[in-house]
C-alpha cells in the first residue's frame, strides 16, 4: 500500500533545551529591529512538541505570549508560517478551517478529505471548544447542495478505520458507481458519496480497481465528467488521498505555485502541516510528477525570509 514510508524533514532536535531557545527568540525581537535568521534557526529546526515546550519556557521566564511577540515583530506570509509552526496539530487544521470557511473550499476539502476519521473527531472537538460553534454547523451555513452533504459527512468522522475487505461488498459498490454514474444519464451523487465517504481505503482501492475492470475507466475520469464543483473536486481529493496521499499534497504544492502568482494560503498550509509527516514522501512525488524539485519550485516562486524558512521545511534539493 502506498503509504509514506520516508516520512518527515523537521525531527525533534537533540540537545534541546527550551528556556535557551526561549532566551535566544526573546533576544531575536527585544530593541530595534528583529534577527529573523535567529528566529528560523530556532523554530525550524525543532519539532511542533518542542515548539510548544519553547511557548512554555517563554511565558513561565520572561512572563510574555511567544506567540503574540511573533505576531507583532513579524508579517505577511512569513509570519504565516512562523505562527502556523508554533500552533499545536489539531488547532492549527482547525484554524485553518475557520479561516477556509465561505471563502476557500479547497482548504476544507484538502483537510477533510486527507485527515483520518481519528484526527478528524479531534478537530470537531477542538472546533467546538475554541469557537462555541460546531464544525458541521459551521459548513453548513457556507456551502449548500451536494458539495456541503459531502463535507458534512467526512466531518462526522466516520469512516471504517479497518482494513477489512468483503469482496461481495466490493463488486456491489463498484456496480452501484457504474450504474449511478457512467451507465445512465444524470448522475445518483448520493451513491458516490456514500462509497467514497464511508468505507475503508483498503475497501476502495479493490473498489477502485474493480471500477475499471466494469467501466474501462479510472473512478477519477468518471468523477470528472459525471460532477462538476466543489463537488466534484472534493470527491477527487477524497480518491487522491485514498489511492496516495503525498502525491495528492505534491499535486497541490504544484497547483499553489504553477503559473502566475502563488496560492500562499495552500503553500504554507501544506508545508506546516506535512513537515514533520511526509515531506520527504511529497518531495519524491513532486519530483516524478513534475520533473523538478520542490526546492527549486519553492526558490523560484518566494524569496525573502518567507522562502528560507520554506525552504528549511522543504528540506533538500532532490
Amino acid at each position: 500500500m502506498a503509504v509514506a514510508t520516508k516520512g518527515g524533514t523537521v525531527k525533534a532536535a537533540s540537545g534541546f533545551n527550551a528556556v535557551e531557545d526561549a532566551q535566544t527568540l526573546r533576544k531575536a525581537m527585544k530593541g530595534l529591529g528583529t534577527d529573523e535568521d535567529a528566529i528560523i534557526s530556532v523554530l525550524a529546526y525543532r519539532n511542533t512538541a518542542q515548539r510548544q515546550e519553547i511557548r512554555t519556557a517563554y511565558k513561565s521566564t520572561i512572563g510574555r505570549d511567544l506567540i503574540d511577540d511573533l505576531k507583532s515583530e513579524l508579517s505577511g506570509n512569513f509570519e504565516q508560517v512562523i505562527v502556523g509552526m508554533m500552533t499545536p496539530t489539531v488547532l492549527y487544521d482547525v484554524q485553518e478551517l475557520r479561516r477556509g470557511a465561505g471563502t476557500d473550499e479547497g482548504c476544507l476539502i484538502e483537510i477533510l478529505a486527507s485527515r483520518t476519521p481519528e484526527e478528524i473527531r479531534r478537530i470537531s472537538q477542538t472546533y467546538q471548544q475554541q469557537y462555541g460553534r460546531s464544525l458541521e454547523d459551521d459548513i453548513r451555513s457556507d456551502t449548500s447542495f451536494m458539495f456541503q452533504r459531502v463535507l458534512v459527512s467526512l466531518s462526522a468522522g466516520g469512516r471504517d478505520e479497518g482494513n477489512y475487505l468483503d469482496d461481495a461488498l466490493v463488486r456491489q459498490d463498484a456496480q452501484d458507481l457504474y450504474e449511478a454514474g457512467e451507465k445512465k444519464w444524470g448522475t445518483d451523487e448520493v451513491k458516490f458519496l456514500t462509497v467514497l465517504c464511508s468505507r475503508n481505503r483498503n475497501h476502495l482501492l479493490h473498489v477502485f480497481d474493480e471500477y475499471k475492470r466494469i467501466s474501462q475507466k479510472d473512478i477519477e475520469q468518471s468523477i470528472k465528467s459525471e460532477t462538476s464543483g466543489s463537488f466534484e473536486d472534493a470527491l477527487l481529493a477524497i480518491v487522491k488521498c485514498m489511492r496516495n496521499k503525498s502525491a495528492y499534497f505534491a499535486e497541490k504544492l504544484y497547483k499553489s505555485m504553477k503559473g502566475l502568482g502563488t496560492d500562499d494560503d495552500t503553500l504554507i498550509r501544506v508545508m506546516v502541516s506535512r513537515a514533520e509527516i511526509d515531506m520527504l514522501d511529497i518531495r519524491a512525488h513532486f519530483k516524478r510528477l513534475y520533473g523538478k524539485s520542490l526546492y527549486s519550485f519553492i526558490k523560484g516562486d518566494t524569496s525573502g525570509d518567507y522562502r528560507k524558512v520554506l525552504l528549511v521545511l522543504c528540506g533538500g534539493d532532490d
